[in-house]
């Protein structure tokens, strides 16, 4: 049975403990026994928890045969970046200056998945202080693989997290996301990832006692990755809701009022008209279909407010903030983990003082006029990424194949910008690669985002686990 459990959803996973089926111990020994099977291959579980999984299992069976109610999220075993805290375990960043930064306690979201019975079993790795590119390559732990071709990154910063759930190392992982770091590699790697609202879940990205600056502070989303529409739900019901160790956090209910039908979704293939492959606008368009027969009324749209404005002012606000503190981080990022961002200063140029203030005017802006843009369609059907899957490090090859990447992601980015919520979800395979799109919605309705992907997905099918190819 050990060869089957891992291959089971997060939520059948949790039925499964809480009746009795199953225990807990025999699901981490399942998930630690396909650890030890691929991640040779694959490399993205960096620090393996195992005796702590086990004993948090054995805990949770102990529970249940006492009689106590298990959590929705019962001896589920999960993975967490590289990035968020594991009590009594190094927030290594994926830095060898940090590789015995033990975490005093669990992040916010951590606190949640494992109030819910949920059980971390490993960290996860990422680029180098999330700043090194988009390939999921560390300093201190290497290159991980995409498990469907090595030809091709996993994507990044969240990579190691969608390459262990793609592979079957664990249901569900834990990444975050700034401009796409979620949607990215859940779309590369075959799986579902939220991008949440700003403020929707509670978080803590302290690199050290201090708070971050204001772009990390509105940029930066905790946001789970999982092989179904479904265990992304659960998941999303489990981290919602507000803390006070984040006072962005804000209690708004996890569901909505509903909204009159049929829901209009606005279909934005090409995101600023800089080009989108045929196989990436294939896929919208199939997601599209999927959405018509569920009932939704897809509408074609030219594209999404304000685009430009909104790349512009993330790349300088951001870089405005990197100069800040870039002679401090730069020798932290090892050999050559400095050529990403600063290929980006080479794009964008720090600005004074009034001009970074006008900017975060630009982006109250922004807001309003997505605000109104979502009032008439409540959906936005769009690309995760206009180009296919590119090879690991491409986008530190030269400034060309940097500035062409930017753009193939230029929707992730301004959604970011603008705090809205999204969720990646899978529409199929074409050469041996998965392909996916974003559906994106209002602040605080990502149960509309997750409505509209489960349908998706129930037209198109689910695409992970699989063995690492290759």
């Amino acid at each position: 049975m050990r060869d089957t459990l891992w291959k089971m959803t997060a939520r059948a996973q949790a039925t499964a403990v809480r009746t009795g089926e199953v225990s807990a111990v025999e699901l981490a020994e399942a998930h630690l026994a396909r650890i030890a099977e691929v991640n040779p291959a694959v490399n993205a579980v960096t620090q393996l928890l195992a005796e702590r999984a086990l004993d948090e299992a054995a805990r949770t069976d102990r529970g249940r045969a006492a009689g106590e109610r298990l959590g929705p999220l019962a001896g589920v075993p999960f993975t967490v970046k590289e990035t968020t805290a594991i009590e009594g375990v190094p927030t290594t960043y994926g830095a060898k200056r940090f590789r015995n930064a033990v975490a005093h306690c669990d992040a916010p979201p951590v606190s949640r998945l494992r109030a819910a019975g949920g059980i971390p079993i490993g960290h996860s790795n990422i680029p180098t202080l999330i700043l090194a590119g988009i390939h999921t390559r560390s300093e201190l732990f290497g290159d991980t693989v995409n498990p469907w071709s090595r030809a091709v990154t996993p994507g990044g910063s969240s990579g190691g997290d969608a390459a262990a759930v793609a592979s079957g190392m664990a249901p569900l992982g834990l990444g975050n996301d700034s401009g796409g770091s979620v949607r990215l590699p859940a779309s590369f790697c075959g799986v579902a990832g939220l991008k949440p609202t700003y403020g929707r879940f509670a978080a803590d990205h302290r690199l050290g006692p201090d708070d971050p600056s204001l772009a990390a502070q509105v940029l930066v989303v905790d946001g789970p990755l999982a092989r179904t529409v479904d265990d992304l739900r659960l998941a999303y019901e489990v981290l919602a809701g507000a803390d006070p160790r984040d006072p962005r956090a804000v209690p708004v209910p996890p569901y909505g009022e509903p909204l009159g039908r049929p829901l209009k979704v606005a279909m934005v293939t090409d995101p600023g008209g800089h080009g989108v492959h045929p196989v990436v606008r294939r896929a919208v368009q199939s997601a599209a279909e999927a959405l018509r027969d569920a009932g939704y009324e897809v509408c074609e749209v030219a594209d999404v407010p304000r685009l430009e404005d909104a790349l512009d002012a993330y790349g300088r606000m951001t870089v405005t903030e990197f100069a800040t503190t870039w002679p401090v981080v730069k020798p932290l990022l090892g050999e050559g983990g400095h050529r990403y961002i600063e290929r980006a200063m080479a794009t964008f140029r720090p600005v004074e003082l009034a001009e970074y203030l006008r900017l975060t005017g630009v982006r109250m802006g922004l807001q309003r006029d997505w605000a109104v843009f979502l009032e008439e369609y409540p959906l936005v059907l769009a690309p995760v990424f206009t180009d296919p899957p590119f090879a690991p490090g491409e986008e530190l090859r030269d400034e060309e194949s940097h500035q062409r990447i930017q753009r193939a992601l230029r929707l992730c980015t301004a959604t970011s910008f603008v705090g809205v919520p999204a969720v990646a979800v899978p529409t199929g395979v074409v050469e041996g690669l998965p392909y996916g799109v974003q559906l994106i919605g209002r602040s605080y309705r990502e149960d509309l985002c997750l409505e509209a992907a489960e349908a998706v997905e129930r037209r198109l099918g689910v695409l992970a686990p699989i063995d690492p190819r290759p």
